[in-house]
């Protein structure tokens, strides 16, 4: 892809719409930053370096006048300035997609609605374990563009790859693509649930044999899209022993079709829950696919930690267990969390409301939920949903979420921080709210 001399308009200025800009100023390409956010800050070397800039609004006709446009995660392609774009030829495309023009390397690309982080993160520490030089990035923090731009190589990419940034892929063609799970999730984004999973879809669009795709055989909204992919299907499950795929029934056994491959047990894997058993089957096909060896597979599933902000064990105060759940962004990941938990729970949610429902937690909260404490601007509706599951109560600031919640636990109780909607109502985003939770928990650890 030649992108000298070319006028290309990167939009958003945040991680990723940076990292794009230094990679095109690399190329020798004519480049505009455009951001709506009169607040943006923008690095005084671009400017130093003829990047043109527009802070405060999308012009149309800064828009319409470019070869190409970078889209970051965060902008919709239905603002009119794209659509106006379209219109006129102009090829619109994300990162990942702009990025993947100049990997030469195998793509091994994962998405769900959750586990992305999870699954990615732990399949470059298999990688690593089996001596493999990997670049690890996309959606978990450093945008894939950074692999390109670097001086970096890798035998494999790995990368976690949002809806958002699905929608500006052409040519995105990943040798495996992982899609673990799909439930209702940025409906503030999109119209309907069902044009969420067609946005999830787009990762298999470019695929065909010899790609491969692992897909969670448990997940019926995940098992109704394997009769168009056309890469070859590798399917996963915690619930039913597959002829041809991995699944786990006390040891994970992993199988190409003809004979049984791999079984090994990971007891002392320290991923806890039935959703970490999706994660490691996700996670130990690709590698069974990709020819690690076995002993470097299991080794790798017994020693990776997890990750911060996802169910991650706090502290004890007085008998009360703390976990900081804070990635626990939408509805089914709550549910995932209060699903690994076998003591009685005092529940924080709430945050930015993402559109969808609420009810799917009725029952579980039910079942395993002392108290409820809500806040955020979600709270109202989450009270109305979900009230009449377990005492309630709403708060205004995490400060009074963490003093409520520890006023009703007992010795032996837990106190879950998962907040099912998006952080951006009262934090920078999930980091910044899950430490301000353990920041608070440490305080309240000093004092008992």
């Amino acid at each position: 892809m030649q992108l000298k001399g070319k006028r290309v308009l990167v939009v958003g200025s945040g991680k990723t719409g940076l990292a794009t800009t230094a990679f095109l100023l690399q190329q020798g390409a004519h480049i505009t930053l455009s951001d709506k956010d009169k607040k943006t800050d923008i690095p005084k070397e671009f400017i130093e370096q003829g990047v043109a800039v527009e802070i405060g609004e999308h012009r149309v006709e800064t828009f319409i006048g470019q070869d190409l446009i970078v889209i970051s995660p965060g902008v919709p392609f239905i603002i009119r300035p794209i659509i106006e774009a379209q219109a006129r030829g102009i090829e619109v495309i994300s990162e990942i997609e702009l990025a993947y023009r100049f990997i030469d390397v195998p793509l091994i690309a994962v998405t769900g609605t959750n586990g992305k982080t999870t699954t990615t993160s732990l399949l470059g520490h298999m990688f690593t374990t089996a001596g493999k030089r990997v670049f690890v990035g996309g959606n978990i923090g450093t945008p894939l563009i950074e692999y390109v731009s670097g001086k970096q190589q890798a035998e494999y990419v790995i990368t976690e790859i949002s809806s958002f940034q699905l929608e500006g892929i052409r040519l995105f063609r990943p040798f495996i693509s992982v899609l673990l799970n799909i439930t209702e999730d940025h409906l503030d984004r999109y119209p309907s649930f069902e044009e969420y999973i067609q946005a999830k879809n787009k990762i298999f669009i470019n695929q065909h044999e010899p790609d491969r795709a692992v897909l969670n055989f448990d997940d019926t909204h995940v098992r109704s899209l394997a009769r168009k992919i056309e890469a070859d299907i590798f399917y996963f499950s915690t619930q039913t022993c597959l002829d041809k795929g991995a699944y786990y029934n006390g040891a994970f056994h992993l199988s190409r079709g003809s004979q049984e491959t791999m079984t090994f047990t990971a007891q002392d894997a320290q991923l806890k829950g039935a959703h970490n058993k999706q994660n490691m089957l996700a996670a130990a096909s690709v590698g069974l696919l990709c020819n690690l060896p076995e002993e470097k597979i299991r080794r790798a599933l017994i020693s990776f930690t997890g990750l911060p902000h996802r169910m991650e064990l706090v502290t004890e105060v007085k008998g009360i267990t703390f976990y900081n759940d804070s990635k626990g962004t939408n509805v089914g990941a709550c549910i995932k969390s209060l699903e690994s938990l076998d003591v009685p729970i005092i529940l924080i949610a709430g945050g930015k409301d993402k559109g969808g429902s609420y009810l799917p937690l009725l029952n579980i909260i039910k079942k395993k939920v002392k108290a409820l404490i809500l806040m955020g601007e979600a709270r109202q509706r989450m009270q109305a949903e979900l009230g009449r599951a377990a005492p309630t109560v709403t708060v205004t600031s995490l400060v009074k979420a963490v003093e409520a919640a520890l006023n009703r636990a007992d010795r032996g109780d837990a106190i879950l921080f998962s907040p099912a909607c998006s952080s951006f109502d009262m934090f920078k985003n999930y980091e910044h709210r899950g430490e301000c939770f353990k920041d608070l928990v440490k305080i309240l650890n000093k004092v008992g």
